[in-house]
């Protein structure tokens, strides 16, 4: 669906599932969204996803390594739904990349594509992204994508309790180029 020099991100399958929640679901990955989760609620991650792209014709998708055709994570762009908060019903950017890929680029380079895919076929004015604030990996990603830091639209995430420090989120936004 999108190919990039490396990569080719991808609408989910069924059978991604196993292998998603071995890469994703470990302390490392999860440190940022509360810890390792059952299985169950990676499925249910997933079985979203597949729902989400055939509601709004794009998700945040596979992550597939063209070298060995690996599953590397997740990325890409799904429409917020978190009602009461700065990013109601804004196009969300996210990613989650697998351990053995972290700090080789793969989340900047599925990144920079699901922008441009973004711009040439949504009309959308902007693009967010948020996470927690000691999520540094990923807040520096948004930075190096050249989005910027938006203190108005920060948030208390409704999955986690208000006081949360991993549910306060910060959030960062890139707005469309001029044509």
């Amino acid at each position: 669906m999108i190919e990039t020099e490396r990569l080719i991100l991808r609408p989910w399958r069924e059978d991604d599932k196993p292998t998603f929640n071995a890469i994703i679901n470990t302390p490392a990955m999860m440190t940022h969204f509360g810890g390792v989760r059952p299985r169950a609620d990676i499925d249910a991650l997933i079985d979203k996803l597949m729902v989400n792209q055939a509601k709004d014709g794009h998700t945040m998708w596979a992550v597939e390594h063209k070298a060995d055709r690996a599953l590397a994570g997740v990325c890409g762009v799904r429409i917020s739904g978190y009602p009461g908060t700065g990013v109601s019903d804004e196009l969300e950017i996210g990613w989650r990349i697998a351990e053995r890929y972290w700090g080789s680029g793969v989340a900047r380079e599925a990144a920079e594509a699901s922008i441009a895919w973004s711009w040439a076929n949504t009309d959308r004015p902007r693009i967010s992204a948020w996470t927690n604030a000691a999520n540094s990996r990923s807040w520096g990603l948004m930075l190096r994508l050249g989005m910027v830091r938006r203190e108005d639209l920060d948030f208390d995430h409704p999955l986690y309790t208000v006081g949360d420090p991993l549910g306060r989120m910060v959030v960062y936004v890139i707005d469309r180029p001029a044509a």
